[in-house]
């Protein structure tokens, strides 16, 4: 029997990349697992076939996040499949490269829209179906706390938000026996940044020259992460702030 056996995770952001790699790892490791997705239904269905191939149980929410009443339709379509939850997983995000003097409102709301206001309503929404000592991880970035991407400081901007939400929720959902944390990724290897990782050897070298370990970061590498937090091992770990950067801040 694996760890999460018998207990219902939501990841947001779960058809691809990193929440895809989570996702995977929770239903893999016995949780049944709500797989979250904005558009891309049949990757959504591709992470839940992946995940009942390897003997899991799993079931796609859609709904497109940033748009007034998002928390409400995605508790919905939840609700309709199971009647509590054990870990909330706030991995969605989008993001946004622009010269400081470029960014416009619409695209700047966007941003926050989806990476700060969505999780934060996600999970005021969802306390209440979070069962007393279940577990939150928000996934936030390197970039909150370096600075060598300029050109992303809205996006950075909303990641640090992220962790003082994790910090502050902490202290909410402490007297549940409910843990909160944030795990902070640096570069990993997904189709968002596939078209400068596997642009070259030169690209890829230098992406991997960041990281102290030499090497550009997998989805699996922060699943890993997640899955500790999440598991009962983690249970004296709250409102931390843990680097999965493979020693990029370093």
């Amino acid at each position: 029997m694996g760890v999460f056996t018998g207990r219902t995770a939501l990841v947001t952001g779960a058809s691809r990349g990193i929440g895809r790699g989570i996702a995977e790892r929770l239903g893999r490791d016995g949780a049944r697992v709500a797989v979250h997705y904005g558009r891309n239904e049949a990757a959504a269905k591709e992470t839940v076939a992946a995940i009942e191939e390897a003997g899991g149980s799993a079931f796609t929410i859609g709904v497109e996040l940033g748009r007034p009443g998002d928390a409400e339709a995605l508790w919905e379509e939840f609700d309709r499949h199971a009647d509590g939850l054990d870990i909330l997983v706030n991995n969605a995000g989008i993001g946004t490269s622009a010269p400081f003097g470029e960014i416009d409102e619409e695209e700047y709301d966007r941003v926050f829209a989806v990476n700060v206001k969505a999780p934060h309503f996600i999970t005021q929404q969802g306390a209440s179906r979070l069962r007393d000592g279940g577990r939150v991880v928000n996934i936030s970035s390197g970039l909150a706390r370096n600075a060598v991407m300029p050109e992303k400081m809205a996006y950075a901007m909303t990641k640090a938000a992220l962790d003082v939400f994790t910090r502050d929720l902490s202290k909410v959902l402490g007297p549940r026996g409910i843990t909160v944390n944030t795990v902070a990724p640096g570069i990993v290897d997904t189709d968002v940044n596939a078209d400068w990782l596997r642009a070259g050897d030169e690209a890829r070298a230098g992406a991997a020259a960041i990281s102290a370990l030499g090497r550009v970061g997998t989805p699996g590498d922060v699943a890993d992460v997640v899955a500790f937090l999440a598991s009962e091992a983690g249970r004296w770990v709250t409102g931390s702030w843990v680097d999965a950067t493979g020693g990029s801040l370093k």
